[in-house]
């Protein structure tokens, strides 16, 4: 098991951007993949971004594909999603996952493969 903190987040502008991160202090991650995934009230949760941890591959909701990119710094243990052009439907309660079960990123977004989870970071885009 893995200890994520979260980072980032707040209230933004339509159009305005935002960088969530998501840290293992003190543990190097050994897992195969991490996700973003965000709730928002009323709704379920639903899958943003995933990463495959040694590869980079990526992928993405189509919701937010070409405004989100999900990055990782291995030399710093650190997930990151950087979240362009916010639009207030984008306003939920985000969270970054950690998978240590083996599979493509797409397996990823299926928060069934995940077995750590952040603490959660509000972000919310109102004008």
């Amino acid at each position: 098991q893995v200890r994520l903190v979260q980072s980032g987040g707040g209230s933004v502008q339509p159009g305005d951007s935002l960088r969530l991160s998501c840290a293992a202090p003190g543990r190097t991650f050994g897992g195969y993949g991490m996700g973003w995934f965000r709730q928002a009230p009323g709704k379920a949760r639903e899958a943003v971004a995933a990463i495959t941890w040694t590869g980079g591959n990526t992928v993405y909701a189509d919701s937010v594909k070409g405004r989100f990119t999900i990055s990782r710094d291995i030399a710093e243990n650190k997930l990151y999603l950087q979240m362009n052009s916010l639009k207030p439907g984008d306003t939920a309660v985000y969270y970054c996952a950690a998978s240590f079960v083996r599979g493509l990123a797409s397996s990823y977004l299926d928060a069934l493969y995940h077995n750590d989870w952040g603490q959660g970071t509000q972000v919310t885009v109102s004008s």
